[in-house]
């Protein structure tokens, strides 16, 4: 910990000290230099956005499961993912860590800041909603840690993460909290969150509805279904299900029916990269830039393409096939008796074409209500209620269906729980594919759906892949390891690595 979480949290808005952990440098920027007006905490707070991404959690989550396959032109590129390969040495366990303490770190520090900032007459109601949202995204990198990092959700007594809203002095070392200790410390931000902001205005800013959808999304991955429920219809009344256009116009930026919350990417940002440098998992980059070198055409570099078990989940007459695979794609009608496999079978990966003319950016969607729909038939499951045309798993996924095709869909039916968790977890699949929900959807779902990481037999047979084609959900590897040089650096830790690892 004194050389990861000590360096995260040395890791300032006004200044990096990496170098200087021991001794206060001359001119060093502090906080009531730095932050003297409302102005300056407005621009501290765009600078805590900028660390906010969701381009690793996509390709890991791609990658790590059954949405890819190698790429025709695929040199290689996240491979070791793609095999399921992950121990404390690996990159994954690093990044999701560091990152999520150095957002922490980042918005605790501004949050200290505006203690002191001075306020001129009608500034206290935008200093409020800066505040709001700090504490909001402080929630939120708290429970993307838990995700990732705790065995089991559902448990308040299973070992979660460290739970931090100060900011520790150099020699301070920690052992994980519980998940329940972790939790508390959430609510109690997002409580106060929503004390301060105010209602939706700009979706790429956190709101009153962004802590909805957070709470949402994050007693469903607990298991309380009841507030789940309550919590996810409350956003749909207040944002309707696209249109098939609507649907198709979301994905190029250009519309918003049902977008909550969503990360804006823009050209010349920091995220604004593509290119060999930044095909691997934890690089920032623009979305489609985690599939393909230049662009999402078949001459564009592809080197991961769509999986093939997931395409064939895909009706062409579904709004979703067209936003998901490219127009260029090669199509083999039989594929399994293809005799060049790789390059009769091309399946372009088309979710981030790319909008403001820069090819592979677009904005990075957080929460839609289509996840609200589906966390409503998730809890139709749990509460027993598969069937039927009204508040049923099976309703739900009809009225999402019905939207996507754009005309009257058959009224599913589920012989039992098992295949009512199935059929979420599919539609769930094709529903949110690359958006990053894939790998934590199969850690809290699979083995109640008996469905696991399945790749097609043709994609395992990849050179590189070594026949890597199944994990199950009970698998130790759907809970990142503590990084390594955690460990090493923080003897508290050293006791609490996750099974298997």
């Amino acid at each position: 910990m004194k050389r990861i979480i000590k360096y995260i949290f040395c890791l300032a808005l006004f200044a990096a000290c990496e170098d200087a952990i021991d001794i206060d440098q001359v001119g060093r920027i502090t906080p009531d230099v730095a932050f003297q007006n409302l102005q300056d905490l407005q621009d501290g707070l765009i600078g805590v956005y900028t660390k906010y991404d969701l381009v690793q959690d996509i390709a890991h989550s791609s990658t790590f499961t059954d949405e890819l396959s190698v790429g025709f032109i695929s040199g290689g590129q996240r491979v070791g993912d793609y095999q399921f390969i992950l121990d404390a040495t690996s990159l994954a366990a690093f990044t999701f860590w560091q990152r999520g303490y150095e957002e922490i770190n980042e918005g605790t520090r501004l949050i200290l800041a505006a203690e002191s900032v001075p306020l001129e007459a009608g500034e206290q109601s935008a200093y409020d909603n800066i505040l709001g949202q700090l504490y909001a995204l402080r929630a939120y990198s708290h429970f993307k840690l838990l995700s990732y990092y705790s065995t089991d959700l559902t448990d308040d007594s299973a070992l979660g993460v460290i739970a931090v809203d100060f900011v520790p002095s150099i020699d301070d070392t920690f052992p994980r909290n519980t998940n329940g200790e972790v939790f508390a410390l959430i609510e109690t931000d997002l409580d106060r969150a929503e004390s301060l902001l105010e209602d939706q205005g700009n979706i790429t800013f956190v709101s009153r509805d962004f802590v909805t959808a957070l709470r949402a999304r994050m007693a469903t991955y607990r298991g309380q279904y009841g507030m789940a429920a309550n919590y996810a219809q409350q956003l749909l009344d207040r944002y309707p299900i696209a249109t098939r256009e609507q649907y198709t116009n979301m994905f190029l930026d250009t519309d918003n029916t049902e977008v909550i919350f969503k990360l804006e990417r823009t050209r010349g940002d920091v995220f604004d990269r593509a290119g060999n440098g930044v095909s691997n998992m934890a690089s920032q980059s623009r979305a489609g830039a985690k599939f393909a070198f230049t662009n999402e055409t078949i001459n564009g570099g592809p080197f991961f393409e769509i999986g093939r078990s997931l395409f064939n989940l895909f009706d062409e007459a579904d709004v979703r096939f067209n936003v998901n695979v490219g127009p260029e794609s090669i199509i083999s009608p039989d594929y399994q008796n293809a005799e060049d496999f790789e390059n009769e079978d091309i399946l372009l990966v088309y979710k981030y074409p790319g909008s403001e003319t820069q090819p592979l950016m677009n904005d990075i969607k957080v929460f839609r209500s289509a996840e609200m729909l589906l966390i409503l038939a998730e809890a139709a499951a749990d509460n027993g209620n598969f069937n039927g045309a009204t508040n049923s798993t099976a309703a739900h996924i009809k009225q999402l269906r019905d939207a996507r095709f754009g005309s009257d869909q058959p009224l599913p039916s589920y012989a039992n729980e098992t295949e009512a968790f199935a059929a979420i977890l599919d539609e769930r699949r094709v529903e949110l594919a690359f958006e990053g929900h894939r790998f934590h959807d199969l850690k809290r779902l699979g083995t109640r759906a008996n469905q696991g990481v399945l790749r097609d037999p043709l994609d395992c047979n990849a050179i590189g892949v070594n026949g890597a084609c199944s994990l199950p959900a009970s698998d130790h590897r759907f809970t990142l390891p503590i990084p390594q040089a955690e460990l090493i650096a923080n003897p508290n830790l050293r006791e609490q690595q996750n099974p298997g690892y």
